[in-house]
């Protein structure tokens, strides 16, 4: 829609791929970039909304706390528009998409449905527009460079993220990835 409203050529690119297929490098590094404790929370980082709560009552609002499931359900069912509509049936979804899918299919899911550049979905075609390379041969710090585009897609570019995607790294380093 955008390309369209503002004359631009568009191109979709998106190839699926399993979660074997994506590097571990890759997996990791997304999520350090985007939820850092995936694997301890049953679809909410109840830790993380506190810290975002307070920051929204001090007026520093400086990131979000959505998890990757929230986020996997609200690309899902939702698009990208916010409502409080919508926050309450992503509450009612989130909790049966951890119960259902299991942490490992969320993450697949997740990997291949994001979007990480006008017209590029998924993983695969990521790696592939931006360094030529399927999925599974992504390396740390080109991961991390792609994980560090995730919050403004459209508007970052993995060759600008020197300093995020150092954060990424060393995070990743911290729990042992």
């Amino acid at each position: 829609m955008q390309a369209w409203m503002h004359h631009k050529p568009y191109r979709e690119r998106y190839n699926f791929v399993p979660l074997n297929q994506i590097s571990p490098d890759f997996q990791h590094a997304v999520i350090s970039a985007e939820d850092g404790r995936f694997y301890l929370h049953h679809g909410f980082d109840w830790h993380e909304l506190e810290i975002a709560a307070k920051d929204d009552m001090e007026g520093e609002r400086t990131r979000g706390a959505s998890t990757i499931t929230q986020q996997l359900v609200k690309n899902l069912f939702f698009g990208t528009g916010g409502s409080f509509l919508r926050k309450g049936a992503e509450f009612t979804l989130v909790p049966v998409a951890e119960l259902v899918l299991g942490k490992q299919r969320i993450l697949e899911l997740y990997l291949n449905i994001v979007e990480w550049g006008p017209g590029v979905y998924g993983a695969d075609a990521a790696c592939r527009t931006w360094y030529s390379t399927p999925a599974h041969n992504i390396g740390r710090d080109r991961a991390a460079r792609l994980a560090a585009i995730l919050p403004a897609p459209l508007r970052r570019r993995p060759e600008r993220m020197n300093n995020y995607s150092t954060v990424i790294l060393g995070r990743m380093r911290q729990v042992g990835w």
